[in-house]
């Protein structure tokens, strides 16, 4: 059943271990996403605008061994909150570093500023103003990378962090092949991937 107002993602594989990356060793409910079956789940996150919860629908090929089925939703919110926790660690790390070159651009900028004005009075007007308006050029191109941090690297680092947060909460549903049809679905998971 669908979750009332819920974005629905909809993937077909043959088997449920197509979603799996195929690689890793760890326990089931560990194990990573295949890359482009993630790929493929963020961005349909990423095109349903707004805050809806998610719904991930996986049409099935092959009838999956019962015990992976039920982990299934564990194994899948699993990762995606380890996935937004590793971008929630990024994002702290970015403004961490806002921080510090906000800091050392202000004193670098402080600095030119106040040489600006000590070579305006020292030396020759033609070399003076010449001086006094590179250090000032110079002290402001410094502050580039702290007004790039905070306005612009760090709304998408935390939009991705909330996305992950949502399908951290997805709830996933398998749907089965029926008897008769399973050849015809298997044909056209086959198409799908």
């Amino acid at each position: 059943m669908a979750i009332a107002h819920s974005a629905r993602i909809s993937l077909k594989l043959r088997e449920l271990s197509q979603l799996f990356n195929s690689m890793d060793p760890s326990p089931f409910i560990d194990r990573d996403l295949d890359h482009d079956a993630e790929e493929f789940i963020v961005s349909s996150a990423r095109e349903a605008h707004g805050s809806r919860a998610f719904e991930l629908v996986i049409h099935l090929g092959a009838t999956p061994d019962g015990q992976r089925a039920n982990e299934i939703e564990d194994a899948v919110q699993h990762y995606f909150s380890v996935r937004a926790e590793l971008k929630r660690r990024e994002f702290r790390l970015l403004l961490r570093r806002g921080h510090s070159v906000l800091a050392i651009g202000l004193l670098f900028l402080t600095s030119c500023l106040f040489l600006s004005g000590m070579v305006a009075k020292l030396s020759p007007p033609a070399v003076a103003e010449i001086l006094h308006e590179g250090l000032i050029i110079v002290g402001w191109v410094a502050m580039w990378r702290p007004l790039e941090i905070y306005l612009y690297d760090w709304w998408p680092l935390r939009k991705e962090g909330l996305d992950l947060q949502r399908l951290a909460q997805m709830r996933v549903r398998l749907v089965h092949p029926h008897p008769k049809s399973a050849e015809s679905a298997s044909i056209a998971a086959d198409a799908a991937i």
